[in-house]
């Protein structure tokens, strides 16, 4: 059965893709390249974790890529939502750094935030981030869709 897709739709995923490759791309570049904290993976040679760093880089693109054409075709058929692409955008950009901090840095331990420093602070401050953007989107989300269906009712 396929599912119409709608405006609102398309703003949440352009939001998500878009907050997703942000997130990612901001990663890469600060913690990966510019303060050489971490590789993506860390657990095999310098030249691995340089190929993990391309790979997780080359996702970061694909996914701002892939938000910014919806964004295009919402523009064109003036059906951009500002609200509705931030709740997107920060539930993305959310669920990215969470998933990074629990599965990726604790579950499967791909690699650390950093290494020969205490890991709590780093920690605590790398969740707490990912919580507080996951819920003000999840928030902006369900407000953006309350004030939907007061306008079609």
């Amino acid at each position: 059965m396929d599912l119409p897709v709608t405006a609102r739709s398309r703003n949440l995923y352009a939001g998500v893709f878009l907050g997703l490759g942000s997130i990612a791309f901001l990663d890469e570049v600060v913690f990966h390249q510019l303060l050489h904290w971490h590789h993506f993976y860390d657990k095999s040679s310098s030249s691995m974790g340089l190929v993990s760093d391309g790979l997780f880089h080359a996702f970061s693109w694909f996914a701002t890529v892939a938000g910014l054409l919806i964004v295009v075709g919402l523009v064109r058929d003036a059906k951009f939502a500002k609200l509705t692409f931030a709740a997107g955008m920060l539930t993305g950009a959310g669920f990215f750094q969470l998933y990074d901090g629990l599965v990726q840095h604790k579950l499967l331990g791909l690699h650390q935030i950093r290494y020969g420093v205490p890991l709590l602070p780093y920690n605590v401050v790398w969740n707490v981030v990912a919580t507080v953007m996951l819920a003000a989107g999840i928030t902006l989300w369900a407000t953006t869709g309350r004030m939907q269906r007061r306008r079609e009712s």
